[in-house]
């Protein structure tokens, strides 16, 4: 039939609305793809008659800030796949918030399916349902706006400490030395964690907010290919005294995990190992933002 699409017109039009995407949100907290190897692979297959078709969906996530007066905390995340129809089907979108409770967020996920479904059928549609995010998502957290975290008067905001989990991804982490500022710095500043060295490198540290953005600040500060910070938990701890924060704590100390996978001088992590040690912790949806892909 005529009207239907090839596979590598509906790649080129991926991979146009990609690059669209990368000039008008230049800046990883508004746009990042998780999986440069399937953006890799797709742009190969386009360019490429005899290419395979790409082995993985093109993932990425969309950080949304509503307009809305008192919304500067808000944050809405968008984690987005490109199945290989794309347009000629719907892409999958994830929307989330930490201030969505977990019916608010299957409400609005629900409702945004809705609008796509009725309003973007066949088209590149990545712009338009970020719109609808930002002009609907806040109303999704008011719709149950007694909760008590929110109404919490200013006399008390004094009070509030955030426990803070960064989850930091780097291209590689090999440096004996960076592996060595990684633990000291975490001492330092009483942040427990893991680091887990190689290709890919990810770190966690947990801790105080301030101490947990000060071990940001200088760990950026050194050379990286790539690095940035994939995954980021605020909790808010009224009168938050040290066992508080202690009750936050999913690891003990920092310390340095290798998952190898080929004795000492394999590079490469074994991510099954990862994502056991994850679960352990009880972390293991983070994974998948890491990776994209369900551990086994």
């Amino acid at each position: 039939e005529a009207t239907e699409m090839t596979n590598r017109e509906e790649a080129e039009i991926q991979i146009s609305e990609l690059d669209l995407l990368s000039s008008m949100f230049p800046y990883e907290e508004e746009f990042v793809v998780t999986d440069q190897l399937a953006v890799a692979e797709l742009k190969h297959y386009v360019e490429n008659e005899s290419a395979e078709m790409p082995s993985s969906k093109v993932q990425f996530i969309l950080n949304v800030k509503p307009e809305v007066s008192n919304a500067s905390m808000v944050e809405f995340s968008m984690a987005c796949a490109l199945p290989f129809k794309y347009p000629t089907v719907l892409p999958e979108i994830t929307v989330r918030s930490s201030l969505l409770s977990r019916s608010q967020q299957i409400h609005l996920n629900s409702d945004l399916r809705t609008y796509l479904m009725q309003n973007c059928s066949g088209e590149p549609c990545m712009l338009s349902a970020r719109e609808w995010v930002k002009d609907h998502a806040a109303a999704y957290v008011d719709k149950e706006l007694s909760s008590p975290l929110v109404t919490t008067s200013n006399a008390l905001q004094s009070e509030v400490i955030t426990f803070t989990r960064l989850w930091i991804y780097s291209h590689h982490i090999y440096n004996k030395q960076k592996r060595k500022n990684i633990v000291d710095w975490a001492k330092e500043l009483s942040l427990s964690g893991f680091c887990m060295p190689g290709k890919p490198g990810v770190v966690c540290v947990e801790g105080l907010q301030s101490s947990c953005e000060e071990f940001w600040s200088r760990v950026r500060r050194l050379t990286w290919k790539r690095i940035l910070i994939r995954h980021r938990e605020d909790v808010s701890l009224e009168g938050g005294g040290h066992a508080e924060i202690q009750k936050q704590r999913k690891f003990s100390t920092l310390e340095e995990k290798c998952f190898d996978a080929h004795g000492a001088r394999g590079s490469h992590m074994d991510l099954g190992q990862l994502y056991r040690f994850l679960e352990e912790k009880g972390c293991a949806d983070i994974f998948q933002m890491y990776f994209g892909v369900e551990g086994h």
